[in-house]
């Protein structure tokens, strides 16, 4: 699932996807947050996943010859701050969605996301890889900003 909180995430996905020579039956769902395309070959189906990954969104991939990649820079272990950037956030529904993801992460205790900003500073006493992995799960691609 990719993060897609309203109609205008959906949309930057569909215009993401268009934009790749190569694809075909491109779908987006917003209820489900699921996108689907055929693509000509499985160069082209990367090249699609990593453009969403550029334009700060994650997902499941079903082809397990094509995936996201786990480039996030993240260091194991616990830290008391952490700065992610890089991530899909274009309205209050993002930020809402962030927080849900922040909320699955024990030890965080707070963040200044804003709307529109794609740079938020995590705050508490947590692991670093869980809040990643929980901002991917929510359909996030974040890098740590060293």
């Amino acid at each position: 699932q990719l993060h897609m909180c309203c109609d205008g995430c959906a949309e930057e996905v569909e215009n993401i996807l268009k934009k790749i020579d190569g694809l075909t039956n491109i779908q987006v769902t917003k209820k489900t947050r699921t996108a689907t395309f055929s693509a000509s070959d499985g160069a082209v189906a990367q090249k699609a996943i990593d453009a969403l990954a550029v334009d700060g969104f994650y997902g499941q991939v079903n082809d397990k010859s094509i995936a996201f990649k786990a480039d996030s820079g993240v260091k194991k272990g616990k830290v008391t701050a952490l700065t992610v950037t890089g991530f899909h956030n274009t309205c209050p529904g993002c930020v809402k969605s962030f927080r849900v993801a922040l909320k699955k992460v024990d030890g965080v205790t707070g963040d200044d996301c804003k709307s529109g900003v794609t740079t938020c500073t995590v705050k508490g006493n947590f692991d670093a890889e869980a809040l990643v992995d929980a901002l991917n799960k929510e359909g996030f691609h974040v890098k740590v900003k060293q």
